[in-house]
């Protein structure tokens, strides 16, 4: 049995409709990896925006380019695509506010990739835990403190707190302090800790060091010693000169006091005829 014309068009309209959401399906995939890969590239190569966030950026232009093309190729088929937007957003705002926790977060990753208070490797304080950056994501923060504990921040309370980033600051000051008995001689114990500083080339001329009297204690006279030196010399140095005070104040005689005590023995004269108590 022949088949007319009219029978016929079903058929071929729906040979086209196919042919046509194959070749939307095509032209999606590939414009979808062309703009996943023109955003990597353009975003990376800005030194502002850390290698994370470009990654993400891209993967969510290729996700939209190909929700975009579903759409389409949907459409070619007769489907209701404004009622499926529609049925998208919905659930897409049902999602967001169960997901609010996780959302903050993200947020809080996108501002911290983009705008980099510190970056992997920065030695920092945040929230109350210091110590090295080692991974910095969409959701969580991880770091590892100086006592080598790994510790995961979600981003939220990351960004919601003051950062210290010790990594970014071109000088650090120490301060120590150093008590010398009351029968010693200040001047001399103040000049054996500048010849001590003056020695070591780790401790900066500029801002120049400060050695001064800062108080007088219950059992010694409290000089402080205030100086800048490298990021990367702070603990070092503070050491050094600890030490090298410490010497220097042996081999000159300045004595650092032990707590002490004055005690007062008062004799109350006994009654007559009593023994004294």
């Amino acid at each position: 049995m022949e088949l007319t014309a009219t029978a016929l068009d079903p058929i071929v309209a729906l040979a086209l409709n196919v042919l046509a959401a194959a070749a939307i399906l095509v032209l999606g995939w590939l414009v979808a990896g062309w703009l996943e890969r023109t955003v990597r590239s353009v975003v990376s190569r800005r030194p502002t925006i850390d290698a994370t966030l470009a990654a993400v950026a891209a993967r969510i232009v290729r996700a939209l380019v190909l929700l975009f093309t579903l759409v389409a190729v949907l459409d070619r088929f007769g489907v209701q695509t404004t009622s499926l937007v529609a049925l998208i957003g919905a659930a897409g705002l049902a999602i967001g506010l169960s997901l609010q926790g996780a959302l903050s977060n993200v947020a809080a990753g996108v501002l911290l990739l983009t705008l980099r208070p510190f970056k992997v490797g920065d030695a920092v304080l945040v929230n109350g835990v210091a110590g090295m950056v080692e991974d910095v994501g969409l959701f969580i923060t991880k770091l590892r403190s100086f006592e080598g504990v790994v510790v995961f921040m979600p981003n939220g309370s990351v960004w919601g707190n003051a950062v210290q980033n010790f990594s970014r600051a071109e000088r650090r000051r120490a301060d120590i302090t150093f008590g010398i008995s009351y029968g010693d001689d200040m001047v001399a114990a103040i000049q054996a800790i500048r010849a001590v500083l003056a020695e070591d080339e780790r401790v900066l001329a500029e801002p120049e060091p400060v050695v001064a009297v800062d108080g007088l204690g219950d059992s010694s006279v409290d000089i402080l010693c205030r100086f800048w030196t490298l990021p990367a010399d702070l603990f070092t140095t503070r050491w050094a000169i600890t030490q090298a005070v410490k010497a220097r104040f042996d081999a000159e005689g300045i004595s650092i006091p032990f707590p002490q005590r004055d005690v007062h023995l008062i004799t109350v004269p006994s009654e007559e005829g009593r023994p004294a108590a």
